[in-house]
């Protein structure tokens, strides 16, 4: 599951995807990986998994990942091949979430590609780039679906009242993650991959001074997307730049303080992502190894085990499972056992975020 920054040239992506690759920027053990230059595995901050720690003492601990890939600034034009058009949209098609950070400061040193500071301008650069994008997809999709609904075919005819609505909603210069759909439209959706039904989550690009409580720009952009159901973030990218190079854990708390944060913003954001792409975790403790696993809201107890590996699920029996709270709470899985909150689940037991889980298997 990826996420994907884009936004305009210049307004901090590239700065924000580098800030997230240095590793103190979250913590003193989170670390970072490229596998390619745009293209970054996040380890996922969880203050669980840290306690989880404390209390185990394993021989060593695996965060949840997220990876986040750092996508070619997009022009006016892009849906037509302008500037690195082609490739940038290419690239979000592949990704599941979209991190969309807009230019929410003033500086006279760093160049607007459109002249001045206007993010709700920018926002909707992009959303048109993105929403004819779509519209060239639905078009194109329509011209056959047409010839088959023609000749009496069910399924065709389900299509094309479906494209119908999306045209209509795109046309009008919204997107697809506006429409509501039915369970079973929501399923024929998901296989066209239409760009502008990915979820979002703004970041505005603030200075140092509004960091905590932003600014003029960052208020027009809530009122902007208010009926979108989308997140924002606030985030001083420079700023947490600068924090991310400091080698000593005390003084990134120390800057941290003076700016009025808790902790870095590049955390909140990884979280952030994570939720978006609608993932949870779950953990294994053993003294050996405590880790955080990945799985999708919903996931049932045998495809979570299938997560450690294909024969869990295969052979899946049951699921010794303890809720964090109970963990953290009795200190040990032993004195969790001697007040009898350990649960036996079975087959159809849908994972709770932050379950502490031991599976029996038979393969």
């Amino acid at each position: 599951m990826k996420a994907g920054i884009v936004g305009l040239p210049n307004v901090g992506k590239s700065t924000l995807f580098n800030c997230l690759s240095n590793a103190k920027a979250q913590s003193a053990n989170f670390p970072f990986c490229t596998i390619e230059p745009n293209l970054g595995v996040v380890n996922v901050p969880d203050y669980r998994l840290e306690k989880l720690e404390e209390l185990v003492n394993p021989e060593k601990v695996i965060p949840a990942t997220v990876e986040i890939v750092d996508i070619a600034g997009l022009v006016r034009g892009a849906s037509k091949g302008e500037g690195l058009g082609n490739q940038f949209l290419a690239n979000i098609r592949e990704t599941d979430a979209i991190l969309h950070v807009l230019r929410c400061f003033d500086n006279d040193n760093i160049v607007h590609v459109d002249g001045s500071v206007d993010p709700i301008r920018d926002k909707e650069t992009i959303d048109i780039e993105l929403q004819l994008k779509d519209l060239e997809a639905v078009e194109k999709r329509l011209e056959k679906v047409k010839r088959a609904a023609k000749t009496g075919n069910k399924e065709a005819q389900t299509e094309l009242a479906l494209l119908e609505k999306i045209q209509e909603v795109l046309l009008a210069g919204k997107s697809v993650r506006t429409i509501e759909f039915t369970e079973k439209e929501e399923e024929l959706v998901k296989t066209m991959q239409f760009i502008t039904a990915k979820p979002v989550l703004y970041v505005c690009n603030v200075d140092e001074s509004s960091a905590k409580d932003g600014n003029a720009y960052v208020d027009k952009v809530r009122e902007e997307v208010k009926d979108e159901e989308a997140e924002i973030i606030v985030l001083a990218v420079a700023t947490e730049a600068d924090i991310a190079e400091l080698e000593d854990y005390e003084e990134r708390q120390m800057f941290l303080t003076d700016i009025g944060l808790e902790e870095p913003g590049v955390s909140r954001l990884i979280r952030s992502a994570y939720k978006l792409l609608d993932l949870q975790t779950y953990f294994t403790a053993g003294e050996k190894e405590v880790r955080a696993w990945t799985i999708p809201v919903g996931a049932t107890a045998p495809q979570a085990a299938g997560v450690i590996h294909t024969d869990f699920e295969k052979g899946f029996i049951r699921a010794e499972t303890i809720s964090y709270s109970d963990y953290e709470e009795y200190g040990s899985e032993a004195k969790v056992k001697e007040a009898g909150k350990v649960r036996v689940e079975g087959k159809e037991y849908v994972v709770a975020d932050g379950d502490v889980m031991h599976f029996r298997f038979n393969v």
